[in-house]
């Protein structure tokens, strides 16, 4: 099957051309042996015939400055590479056409078959803009195909181009006519560089030379023989690379001056929004009240599909029980399986509000503002403007949000980055926080307006973004570096979100996220059930012996007698016995031996936190019907009556919670970006020092 890659600049609308061509027929992948993500569907050309399609990184030019664009030049200069493509789309922003044609015009020189897609097209017909295509068409010798990835305007004439094209794809390299002519110098290198290791391409050759180091195909001889040429012609790459680049815009920037005829420049809409958003005063008091908005939604539209999912869990357990016997697989399946499904997808609702309103702000381009707000607060903390994109997916998930900082360019920025990004509250975090806010501040409205809880989410939220900056700033002390810092990107024009984009991005994020925990949570639960269900055999019945005994002595009712015996049973269990073992290390945080088993299981997933405790508070409980909150309301010491979750001991909980790295998974994707385990080491022991001091503090402070 034929390969058609999608090739462009960051912010060029490749995504929603991506999502047009291919629809629902996709899947997320890593490109091998990194982790950058990888995107590819199938899609279905004019003549039926059907190709794969692949949605490159976003790249400025095939001299990379960041992990992204090291990926696209690593598999257009290796045509062995799995994902080398027979076909390249350029998808290219028309209405900024002249900032995006330098990767397109060394991809020409590569001899790749190639048309350009310019995207935007509805946006630039409304501002007036004319293009003559023939002119660029003729200037690139490819077909140039004006479109729209958010209204799909011309994506049949693109499939159709994409089938020409594919068509006369064997011409290749033999019959292309560079762009861009090389030195005395550059083709010396190139020619004894194709001869060496076989490459056909003169310039594919040239790439080769200045890359050899760090292109992971070649072989340890080949780097040290290209090494050995570029030594013998004082081949001196950044000076060359620099002077290309000049180039290539010299010979692109007269043509694209001819080919657009706009109206007479005029503050356009962006322009003026920027000049508000963008003020260097405003913009930040914009920026949170805007964050604000979002964690006040979380709250106040997910309440009746939250009470609803409740419902549903809570009718599904009771009908089982009523309807199968009374037996040991009856428990595991009501109290085990749904109660730790249903103590966390009640929180679906809250997460795909997040992802909602997240991406509704990537697609109107106000993320990109951001980054460009807080780049000198950045730099500050050892941070980059770029480092703002990824604290904010931490919103989500800390996991792509860390990936996501193969965008920063110096290694000292990235690294710091990393550290500091699981601070941020994930939307793992949100079933715990919601759970245990309600102990520390009671429902009701601030100023008669806003949502206290609401309020008190987001201060949580606030007080990880602090500890994200305070990381940072505290590690910039200890990695040194001597790269330079810098920020380059464009800002896209604010334009309407793409709700195709919208919908299938937090149809992606909320299903990985369900299916993912789903099935952490399904094996913990069973396991957790299991555990707190049995134990030794003579401590059980000595357990329940003596918890009848006390039931006789204080006249409880059958009701009582029953809770009283389940405490004491769980307790005797292996569960109470794992939960005893760690209990002295966590007491003086204010945390019993069952937040101890739900802390334990956490690691495995932030998420099975509230599962964990769904599932113990279930076994032998009476009050099938009751929520998470209810149950944990409830729970009081069966030796001193006294509750157990006091405003003290949630406030100490949230404090853990949001300090503490809990997430294995995390922590393998922080080894394998930093290509080691010292930066993880370091991580989760400070991460886990700062959340028991912080916990010990709150504990005692509100004792």
């Amino acid at each position: 099957m034929n390969t058609v890659a999608l090739a462009g600049n960051p912010n060029s609308g490749k995504s929603s051309l991506f999502n047009q061509l291919t629809g629902l027929r996709q899947k997320v992948a890593n490109f091998p042996g990194v982790t950058v993500e990888k995107k590819s569907g199938k899609l279905q050309l004019a003549d039926g015939q059907e190709v794969n399609l692949v949605d490159f990184p976003g790249a400025y030019s095939l001299y990379p400055n960041s992990e992204d664009e090291r990926v696209v030049l690593n598999v257009l200069a290796n045509p062995s590479d799995e994902n080398f493509p027979d076909v390249v789309v350029y998808v290219a922003d028309i209405t900024s056409l002249e900032k995006h044609l330098l990767l397109l015009t060394q991809i020409k020189d590569l001899g790749i078959p190639s048309l350009l897609a310019l995207n935007m097209a509805d946006v630039a017909e409304r501002s007036g803009m004319v293009i003559d295509i023939a002119r660029l068409s003729d200037f690139l010798k490819m077909p140039v195909v004006a479109v729209s990835g958010r209204t799909g305007m011309n994506v049949a004439a693109l499939r159709q181009a994409i089938s020409d094209v594919l068509e006369s794809a064997t011409r290749a390299d033999k019959t292309i006519s560079p762009l861009y002519q090389p030195t005395l110098v550059e083709q010396k290198v190139a020619s004894e560089a194709q001869q060496r290791l076989g490459i056909e391409n003169p310039y594919r050759a040239l790439l080769t030379a200045h890359h050899a180091e760090k292109l992971p195909h070649l072989k340890k001889d080949e780097k040290e023989a290209l090494r050995r040429i570029c030594e013998a012609e004082n081949f001196k790459s950044l000076p060359l690379q620099i002077a290309e680049t000049m180039r290539r815009y010299e010979l692109f920037t007269p043509v694209l001056q001819k080919s657009i005829a706009r109206k007479a420049d005029k503050p356009t809409r962006s322009d003026r929004l920027d000049a508000v958003l963008t003020q260097p005063y405003l913009a930040p008091i914009i920026f949170f009240f805007i964050m604000f908005l979002v964690f006040q939604a979380i709250f106040a539209w997910a309440a009746y599909p939250m009470d609803w999912i409740e419902a549903g869990f809570a009718w599904a357990a009771d009908t089982l029980k009523q309807h199968m016997p009374v037996a040991w697989y009856t428990d595991l399946l009501t109290d085990g399986v749904l109660s730790g499904l249903g103590g966390i997808l009640v929180f679906v609702p809250q997460i795909a509000i997040l992802f909602l309103l997240v991406t509704i702000l990537e697609e109107v381009g106000y993320m990109a503002r951001a980054v460009f707000i807080f780049d000198k607060l950045m730099q500050q903390f050892g941070l980059n403007g770029r480092s703002v994109v990824a604290l904010v997916a931490g919103g989500a998930c800390a996991i792509p949000a860390i990936m996501s900082t193969r965008t920063i360019g110096n290694w000292r920025e990235r690294l710091l980055t990393i550290l500091a990004t699981p601070f941020i509250s994930c939307s793992a975090r949100i079933p715990v926080y919601t759970v245990l806010i309600g102990f520390v501040v009671p429902p009701g409205r601030v100023l008669g307006v806003f949502n206290a809880q609401g309020l008190a989410f987001m201060c949580l939220y606030l007080l990880g973004i602090v500890a994200a900056l305070g990381a940072a700033w505290v590690f910039k002390h200890f990695v040194k570096s001597s790269e330079p810092s810098w920020l380059m990107m464009q800002l896209p024009p604010y334009r309407l979100p793409v709700w195709r984009n919208v919908w299938q991005t937090i149809w992606e994020k909320t299903s990985a996220f369900v299916l993912g925990a789903g099935k952490v949570i399904l094996i913990a639960s069973m396991v957790l059930w299991a555990l707190a269900s049995f134990g030794p055999p003579a401590k059980m019945e000595a357990a329940q012996a003596e918890a009848t005994s006390i039931a006789q002595q204080q006249h409880l009712d059958e009701t009582a007698t029953a809770d009283l015996v389940a405490a004491y049973r769980i307790e005797a269990s292996y569960v109470g016995h794992l939960g005893k073992f760690i209990e002295p290390a966590i007491r003086p945080l204010g945390f019993d031996w069952k937040i101890g088993i739900a802390l334990i299981t956490s690691f495995a997933a932030r998420e099975v936190f509230v599962a964990t405790m769904a599932t113990i508070y279930s076994i032998g409980s009476t009050g099938d019907e009751a929520t998470i909150h209810d149950r944990l309301a409830e729970a009081h010491n069966p030796q001193t009556g006294a509750k157990i979750y006091t405003t003290a001991t949630a406030a100490s909980l949230l404090m853990f919670d949001v300090f503490a790295l809990q997430c294995l998974s995390t922590i393998a994707v922080v080894r394998r970006e930093t290509g080691g385990w010292k930066w993880p080491i370091i991580q989760f022991t400070f991460m886990g020092a700062l959340a028991y001091l912080g916990s010990w503090m709150v504990f005692n402070l509100l004792s």
